[in-house]
């Protein structure tokens, strides 16, 4: 047995993806349907409404697996690394 005073982490087996490797996936998606990928997922982030996102090869369900927040963290991330820190 653990020790009782730690709190526990419960680990799932299921493959979670990364939020970058989502909004790949979903700009892609948003991309092949005709829709200008960037206006899409702005307005996801901004509003919350789902149907920003094309259900196109899941993209809205992936989407909505990532936290709004953490979306904006990737992106903040990313921006800071290949500009500021380049």
């Amino acid at each position: 047995m653990g020790d009782i005073q730690r709190t526990q982490y419960f680990k799932t087996a299921e493959n979670q993806m990364e939020v970058g490797e989502v909004l790949a996936k979903v700009y892609e998606a948003l991309a092949e349907k005709g829709y200008n990928p960037i206006n899409q997922i702005v307005g996801y982030i901004m509003s919350g409404d789902p149907t920003y996102i094309t259900s196109y090869n899941s993209a809205r369900s992936l989407i909505m697996k990532a936290e709004r927040d953490e979306i904006l963290e990737e992106l903040m991330r990313h921006y800071i690394d290949t500009k500021i820190r380049a």
